[in-house]
């Protein structure tokens, strides 16, 4: 049990449909600005502020592409349920624009001089010395130019069609072309097979780290490209464009082959943001509006390269290890012993895996003991995202070449994993295995893996449960917990669910999972409303729980209310929230902070006291009404007292008490930075505890 405070009289009860909600757009904002933290934080290692610096530039590639739809460009920005939200595009736009400087700023006057201290020099043209010019225009002449077509504009050389994110240069010419006329603006298409970072060689960068940008080197000669005649005003720019892609499947034959032929158009959606450099004229930026169709808040006048996320080459470059974290060694779960059947060991109870403290390897090796194991009769996965070299997807088609019967549920719209995932479920296919895509509407975002194995006379089934995803990369980046059983209840219920995807029956009353669309929404707000009821008469009342983003308005009315009853609630939430904390009379028993480590927190976790009834859910949903209503997800309990009180010490305590890493949301929607001399960083205290060399050292 969570430690208890005594239970507060209830708030001044406000009606919970009342409350004033934050803005989506802006939360999301606000996380990108609470990542940007760590990369001017000097205790973290100077390759690594950099790696922060470049994520949120991701990020906010991301927010764009999905959130920044066509329609709303000159719109209210509307909220998730399809409320209209009080917040214009024109002040979320200056909030991202304001995030955009501060990124540059301090790439520019804090990461660039902390670079050139350790020996690490970005160079400019005019930086450059004689002999470093001499290479640099070799290489331009080598690997550069070939590659680039200069296209004068006129009524037979349209704008070219440019792609969704990739480098361009736009020059407006002096002088008259071969055929004598004036055709004054010329496009420069750069192709993304170049690297945008490249190292001069010891001969001419001597002992210090000098490397030059692409759009550095061609800006350099782009005068080079158009012979005879003068280039004036010029700069480099980037467009994106609206990515999400739209495929409406009550209306195609084969979902697949239409999500291939919509990626074919993803690069080229309609643009919803322009990047060029900071002194980019008003001439060449109104007409790059213009051509972009765009509004001038679109505009995004950068000093640096327009794109920084880019830049994550630069850590490849540098060999210098001592500028990176330490590198972490997670050690094997304590509750998988190894040298033993994983189907031996889970007939006698349980085993949780915490990732990435804990190595994934673990559900790997019970993959594999099922591939090679000649009484497994079956294996049922389901595929969100796995990276486009997998060795799970190995297993997969090792066990279909051994006769063994298996059905992949793979969720082919993955936002930005889809030709990957495409591609597997192509290749599974095509060698016997059974390829589903899930229930038309619906994403399959659920992650399980069902092994059916004859034991004698009988069937028995073995499951694996996760909060995150079945890739081997991010389960070393990720906080998640993977969850392995041979409970019947909890097996015979996938099974179920399973047979649904692939049927699309109904759903039988299941015994352990709480499923979405159909019923994880009303099961959570039940379970609140319980915890509020048991505030209500006295008795301990508690709701903890950590997730990436909390958006479904049924849901925070249901903490609201909770709350107004007396309830203590504490929430975890890494990303967007939209609920607002400590209000007075309103949310006052509500407090919401947010963890930023050295891994993305990943893992949905929800624990709800109510009197001496106490339990926990493990899910892969957010509290989104798009998981909620529009997905198929699940959450299901921790039953074993002992991994359960694990879970709520590993993955709820030491983030209530983060003092390093931790940002606690205030009323108005920001978020103050809880940082306590000496104060506990709770990654840093999982790391330790799971380090595998502390322990061999420990002889553990």
């Amino acid at each position: 049990m969570l430690p208890m405070s005594p239970v507060n009289p209830a708030s001044p009860c406000t009606d919970p449909t009342s409350v004033l909600w934050l803005d989506r757009d802006h939360s999301i904002l606000a996380f990108n600005a609470r990542v940007l933290d760590w990369a001017r934080r000097p205790d973290v290692p100077l390759l690594e502020r950099l790696r922060y610096l470049c994520i949120v530039s991701s990020n906010l590639d991301e927010f764009f592409e999905v959130r920044a739809e066509p329609h709303l460009l000159a719109a209210l920005a509307q909220g998730e349920n399809g409320a209209a939200q009080p917040t214009s595009f024109e002040a979320v736009s200056a909030a991202a624009h304001a995030l955009v400087n501060t990124q540059y700023a301090l790439y520019n006057e804090e990461l660039l001089p902390t670079f050139a201290r350790h020996g690490i020099h970005i160079m400019s043209h005019g930086e450059r010395n004689a002999a470093q010019r001499r290479w640099v225009r070799d290489y331009f002449e080598r690997e550069v130019r070939p590659l680039l077509i200069p296209v004068s504009l006129d009524p037979a050389h349209p704008f070219p069609l440019v792609a969704n994110k990739s480098l361009n240069f736009i020059a407006r010419l002096g002088g008259s072309d071969a055929f004598g006329r004036e055709n004054e603006i010329a496009i420069v298409k750069v192709p993304r097979v170049l690297p945008r970072l490249i190292r001069l060689p010891a001969k001419v960068s001597g002992p210090q780290t000098v490397l030059v940008s692409l759009s550095s080197v061609i800006r350099a000669h782009l005068a080079d490209l158009f012979p005879g005649r003068e280039v004036g005003e010029f700069s480099q720019f980037r467009v994106t464009r609206h990515s999400d892609l739209a495929v409406d499947e009550d209306d195609v034959q084969n979902l697949r082959t239409a999500l291939r032929e919509g990626l074919v158009l993803r690069h080229y959606g309609q643009a919803v943001r322009l990047e060029v450099s900071a002194g980019c004229s008003d001439f060449l930026a109104s007409y790059l509006l213009k051509e972009f169709s765009l509004p001038e808040g679109a505009l995004y006048r950068v000093h640096g390269p327009v794109n920084l996320a880019r830049l994550t080459q630069l850590i490849d470059l540098v060999d210098q290890p001592e500028l990176l974290f330490p590198a972490y060694q997670p050690s094997w779960p304590r509750s998988v012993k190894t040298g033993q059947s994983i189907f031996e060991q889970l007939r006698s109870g349980d085993a949780l895996i915490h990732q990435p403290f804990e190595r994934f390897d673990a559900v790997l090796a019970f993959l594999r003991e099922a591939v090679n194991d000649p009484q497994v009769l079956a294996i049922k996965q389901t595929i969100y995202r796995t990276g486009a070299d997998s060795e799970l997807m190995a297993l997969l088609r090792e066990a279909v070449r051994r006769g063994k019967e298996v059905t992949v549920v793979v969720e082919l719209k993955a936002r930005f994993d889809e030709e990957a995932n495409i591609n597997w479920a192509e290749m599974l296919e095509s060698i016997g295995a059974q390829v589903l895509y899930g229930v038309v509407g619906l994403k399959t975002h659920a992650k399980m893996l069902l092994v059916t194995r004859r034991e004698g006379r009988h069937l028995r089934r073995y499951a694996h449960l996760s909060t995150g995803n079945y890739n081997p990369r991010t389960a070393r980046l990720y906080t998640d917990v993977s969850h392995l059983t041979a409970d019947p209840l909890v097996t015979a219920d996938m099974d179920s669910l399973f047979l649904h995807l692939a049927s699309q029956s109904r759903l039988p009353k299941l015994h352990r999972l709480w499923v979405a669309p159909f019923q994880l929404q009303q099961r959570f707000i039940e379970r609140i409303d319980a915890v509020g009821a048991a505030a209500a008469r006295g008795e301990p009342a508690r709701i903890v729980a950590k997730m990436n983003a909390l958006t479904d308005e049924a849901v925070m009315r249901a903490l609201v209310r909770a709350g107004q009853q007396g309830a203590k609630i504490d929430l975890v939430v890494r990303g967007a929230c939209m609920l607002p904390a400590g209000v007075p009379g309103v949310t006052d028993h509500i407090r919401i902070r947010s963890v930023i480590g050295r891994f993305l927190e990943h893992s949905r976790v929800f624990y709800f006291l109510a009197g001496q009834d106490e339990r926990v859910y493990l899910s892969s949903a957010d509290w989104m009404n798009r998981n909620l209503m529009r997905r198929i997800e699940l959450a299901w309990p921790v039953t074993d007292p002992v991994l359960r009180q694990r879970v709520i010490d590993e993955c709820l305590v030491p983030y209530l008490h983060d003092g390093a890493d931790a940002w606690d949301l205030l009323p108005d929607g920001r978020y103050e930075r809880c940082t306590r001399p000496g104060g506990a960083s709770a990654q840093g205290a999982l790391m330790a505890r799971y380090d595998a060399r502390e322990g061999q050292r420990k002889g553990v």
